[in-house]
């Protein structure tokens, strides 16, 4: 038996093992989802010059709406083989291949709609943060790891002497107790998260307070608060004031290693990642990001609806 969501929306828990995504939540999606789906019938399909009309010809094994969302969850949330993500949705690879990167696209799609997806462009970095309303950001990088590169240079460029392994990296900035805000372009592991956020140019609404780590020792933008631990000196030691001060930092900074382990429920950014299409490193992190901003907002509203009720 293959899976439909029919035989898997009075299963939450189940469902949610496979998506990521309680019922409600995955019903919310699938509105934007439907919107993104009809776009791209109507450019792709609907076309005055297309001889064949839509829905004409072979029957596809996605004929549902609900279970073409299902299909492209699972495998963010499971990152099967495309041979075995075939095989549970009644399909060969072949045919599994296209709908990955096809509903892909809509995935995104739909959690732009939802208003979800992080910035990308370092340019609007500012004004984005400024419609935050604490104005306390964390920001940190995030490896990735990839098949060895069959190239010899490739294979030295995406060494990462940090994860002893062939990575690629991202920073992300989250507002504190709130959303992924930014995320930085794919790099080679080996790349420095300070010259990542040299490169890109970052920029705070004035009076902002940054949290970072050690791996942004120096980055300091201007007319910002930065709250980073204190590296020990060489050959020295760190006074008690001193480890205490970088308790507390840690105790605060530490949730964006939560924001990030949320982005990490997808398994198609923590295992090896094996699909070499142009871009699609980068678009699954993006996608990763909106799926955890999407499950946040709408847990933090029926937490907060709950509260009022009580």
């Amino acid at each position: 038996m293959q899976l439909n969501y029919e035989e898997l929306q009075n299963k939450p828990r189940i469902l949610q093992s496979l998506t990521s995504l309680k019922p409600q939540e995955f019903e919310t999606l699938l509105g934007s989802f439907g919107t993104a789906w009809g776009r791209f019938v109507a450019e792709t399909f609907q076309r005055e010059d297309r001889n064949r009309s839509y829905g004409a010809g072979r029957k596809p094994q996605l004929q549902k709406l609900a279970d073409k969302l299902l299909f492209i969850l699972v495998y963010f949330r499971l990152y099967p083989t495309q041979e075995v993500q075939g095989f549970l949705f009644g399909m060969g690879q072949s045919q599994a291949n296209e709908w990955v990167h096809r509903l892909t696209r809509l995935l995104n799609q739909a959690l732009g709609y939802e208003k979800q997806l992080p910035e990308r462009e370092p340019a609007n970095l500012k004004q984005v943060l400024a419609a935050c309303p604490s104005l306390e950001f964390m920001i940190d990088g995030t490896e990735r790891p990839i098949n060895r590169p069959k190239d010899k240079a490739d294979r030295k460029t995406y060494y990462s002497g940090k994860k002893k392994a062939h990575t690629v990296k991202n920073n992300v900035i989250s507002e504190r107790k709130g959303k992924v805000v930014f995320l930085s372009d794919t790099y080679e592991g080996k790349k420095h998260d300070k010259k990542i956020a040299d490169e890109e140019s970052y920029e705070f609404p004035e009076g902002s307070t940054v949290w970072q780590d050690t791996g942004f020792q120096g980055f300091s933008p201007a007319g910002v608060n930065i709250k980073q631990p204190k590296k020990k000196p060489r050959n020295g030691e760190l006074t008690v004031e001193e480890k205490e001060k970088n308790r507390e930092i840690s105790k605060v900074r530490v949730e964006v290693e939560h924001q990030i382990g949320g982005v990490k429920r997808c398994q198609i950014v923590v295992q090896k990642f094996r699909n070499w299409v142009d871009h699609y490193i980068d678009d699954v992190m993006e996608t990763a990001c909106g799926l955890h901003n999407f499950r946040l907002t709408h847990r933090q509203k029926r937490g907060s609806e709950q509260l009022e009720a009580a």
